[in-house]
């Protein structure tokens, strides 16, 4: 355990910032969940609309360095080709 003033400062901040951290990526994978059932369901305005959320989650969390920005474009990258290939398919 740290003695000094300043890193126990710095350990109580970087346990705000995990809470934080989590909450995003735990936001970020229920709108993909959600994605993925509207899919499975073959709604797909609905899984155009989470698609943007999802879209502006990430770029958000990428902000915060959540998220690498390539990591944040290749999820949406990934969702997107899901859409248009479930689009096709219909």
């Amino acid at each position: 355990m740290a003695n000094i003033k300043s890193a126990l400062k710095r350990i109580d901040i970087t346990k705000k910032q995990t809470l934080k951290n989590k909450s995003r990526k735990s936001e970020i994978k229920t709108y993909i969940k959600k994605f993925d059932l509207a899919l499975a369901e073959k709604n797909l305005e609905t899984a155009n609309e989470l698609l943007r959320t999802i879209d502006k989650r990430l770029k958000q969390a990428t902000e915060h360095s959540v998220f690498h920005k390539n990591a944040a474009s290749r999820k949406v990258s990934k969702l997107s080709k899901k859409l248009h290939d479930a689009s096709t398919q219909a």
